[in-house]
C-alpha cells in the first residue's frame, strides 16, 4: 500500500462514527481510529504496539474472547452485544463485530473490530420495558396474553416455529421474544427477509458459496445458516421464499444438511427455524406456490398474532409507551394524551396495525410543543378523518363513549377497580358486569 492510500484509509476511517481497532496475530493493536479513542478513552498513541484485552478491557476478553475466535475459525462475528470499560473507570454497552485481516497473499494477518455505542438504546429498552408486559411487548389483551404463555411453553423447544399476522403487528418482536426465552439465547440470532433476494442470491445469503460459483462471487462465503449454527435462524417474509428454493429449505429442516453454492462438500447444522409471514400461507397452498411438506416443517408451532383492531383495549396502554419512547428519544416531555385524541384512536380500524399506531404518535409527538399534551388536531389527517366505529375485541362489539371512559379510567388508575368504579359513581360489581361485556373480564 503506498503512503498516499494508507494516508486515505485512514482518514476515511477516523471519518466515521463507528469505533475501528486494527490488531496484528499477536492480538497487538496496530491502528485505532478517532471513534474508538473517543469510545475507549485511550488516544491512538497510547495503545498503538498493546494487547486489545488491556484496552477494550471486556470481560469477553478473558472469557470468550470474540476476536481469538474470529481469527481460529475464520469465521466474523456480528452484533455482539458486549461491555467495555473506559479508561475513565465508567461502563460502555456496545454492539461488536470482528473479522479476519488478510494481507495481499490472501493470509490471515490480523483482525479487525469495530464497535459502536449502544448505551442510550439500552436506557431507552430499560425504561420502556418497565411498562412492558413481555419481552417490551405491550399488551394487556386476552387473545395476545394467551400467545405469551404459549411463548413461554415452547421458547425452549428447538421445534421450528411459524408465525403468521398482519403486517405491522410485530412479528419479529416475538421472534426475539422467542430467542431471548429459549435455551439458544446466548448462541447466534440471524436474521433475513426472504422477500428481496432473487433465487440465486437467496440460496447464496442462506448457504453460502465458492468462489466462481457465479458471477460476482469473487471468494468463498458462509451463509445464514452457518453463521446461525447453534443458534436461531429467524426467515421473515418466508412466504416470498422462490419456489424452487422451498426444496433446499426444507432438505436444512429434515436433516440439518445443505452444500454451498458451486460445491459438493455437504454440511451439516444445528439451526432452530423460526419463520414469518403476513400472507395466508393456506391459500399459497392451494394455490400451488407454496409447498405443503415445507409448510408443516415450518409449523409446528403456529404462533398467530391478532390485529389491533381486533385488540383495541391495548391501544391505552400502547399510547403512554410509545410517547414515552419518543420522549426519551427526542428528548422531549410532553403530558399524555387529551381524551379527545385517545377517542379518535380508539375508532380508527388500523389496517397497519401497531406499526400504523406508532408512527400516528410519532407525528403528532413532532408536532406538540414541550409540555402540552398530545390532541387530536395533531394527529394525522388521515386518522381524524378515517376514525369510524368499528368492531370491538374478541366479541365484535362497538366501542360506545361509555366503553372509552372506563378504558381511559383503568389506565389512568392503573386497572385499579374501585378508583375507576368511585370516579363513575358505580359499585364494583356493576363495574364488573360492564368490563365483562367488553370481554375485559381477565385483565
Amino acid at each position: 500500500m503506498s503512503e498516499i492510500s494508507e494516508h486515505l484509509t485512514k482518514d476515511i476511517l477516523d471519518s466515521i462514527s463507528e469505533g475501528v481497532l486494527t490488531i496484528d496475530r499477536n492480538f497487538r493493536i496496530t491502528f485505532l481510529n478517532k471513534a474508538a479513542e473517543k469510545l475507549t478513552g485511550f488516544e491512538r498513541e497510547e495503545v498503538i504496539g498493546k494487547v486489545c484485552k488491556y484496552v477494550c478491557n471486556s470481560s469477553r476478553c478473558f472469557e470468550q474472547c470474540p476476536i481469538a475466535a474470529v481469527l481460529q475459525s475464520g469465521k466474523p462475528v456480528t452484533d455482539l452485544d458486549c461491555s467495555m470499560m473506559h479508561k475513565s473507570g465508567h461502563v460502555v454497552e456496545v454492539k461488536l463485530n470482528c473479522a479476519v485481516l488478510y494481507n495481499q497473499q490472501n493470509e490471515p494477518d490480523g483482525g479487525v473490530i469495530s464497535f459502536r455505542d449502544i448505551s442510550r438504546v439500552e436506557e431507552i429498552k430499560s425504561k420502556l420495558n418497565q411498562s412492558s408486559n413481555f419481552c417490551g411487548i405491550v399488551s394487556h389483551n386476552k387473545a395476545m396474553h394467551e400467545v405469551f404463555q404459549l411463548i413461554e411453553e415452547v421458547a425452549d423447544s428447538d421445534a421450528s416455529v411459524l408465525i403468521q399476522g398482519e403486517s405491522g403487528t410485530g412479528k419479529e418482536m416475538f421472534a426475539n421474544a422467542i430467542q431471548a426465552l429459549s435455551n439458544r439465547k446466548n448462541n447466534p440470532f440471524v436474521k433475513i427477509n426472504c422477500s428481496i433476494f432473487s433465487p440465486q442470491l437467496l440460496a447464496s445469503e442462506l448457504f453460502g458459496h465458492v468462489k466462481g460459483a457465479f458471477t460476482g462471487a469473487v471468494k468463498d462465503r458462509i451463509g445464514r445458516f452457518e453463521l446461525a449454527d447453534g443458534g436461531t435462524l429467524f426467515l421473515d417474509e418466508v412466504a416470498e421464499m422462490p419456489f424452487e428454493m422451498q426444496l433446499q429449505l426444507l432438505r436444512v429442516l429434515q436433516e440439518g444438511t445443505f452444500e454451498r453454492v458451486g460445491e459438493s462438500v455437504t454440511r451439516r447444522v444445528d439451526v432452530r427455524v423460526v419463520s414469518a409471514t403476513n400472507k395466508n400461507l393456506k391459500r399459497a397452498l392451494e394455490s400451488g406456490s407454496f409447498r405443503e411438506d415445507l409448510y408443516y416443517r415450518l409449523n409446528v408451532i403456529p404462533v398467530e398474532i391478532p390485529p389491533l383492531r381486533e385488540r383495541l383495549d391495548d391501544i391505552p396502554y400502547l399510547v403512554p409507551h410509545f410517547i414515552t419512547k419518543f420522549s426519551l428519544v427526542y428528548n422531549k416531555e410532553i403530558k399524555g394524551i387529551d381524551d379527545d385524541a385517545l377517542d379518535v384512536l380508539m375508532r380508527y380500524n388500523w389496517p397497519g396495525n401497531v406499526r400504523e399506531l406508532e408512527n400516528s404518535l410519532e407525528f403528532a409527538f413532532a408536532r406538540t410543543r414541550q409540555g402540552e399534551a398530545l390532541k387530536a388536531h395533531k394527529l394525522p389527517p388521515k386518522i381524524r378523518q378515517s376514525a369510524t366505529l368499528v368492531g370491538y375485541t374478541n366479541n365484535k362489539r362497538l366501542p360506545g363513549q361509555e366503553d372509552i371512559e372506563i378504558l381511559q379510567l383503568l389506565n389512568k388508575h392503573q386497572w385499579n377497580k374501585s378508583k375507576v368504579a368511585k370516579d363513575l359513581g358505580i359499585g364494583r360489581t356493576t363495574l364488573w358486569r360492564r368490563m365483562k361485556a367488553m370481554g375485559l373480564e381477565n385483565n
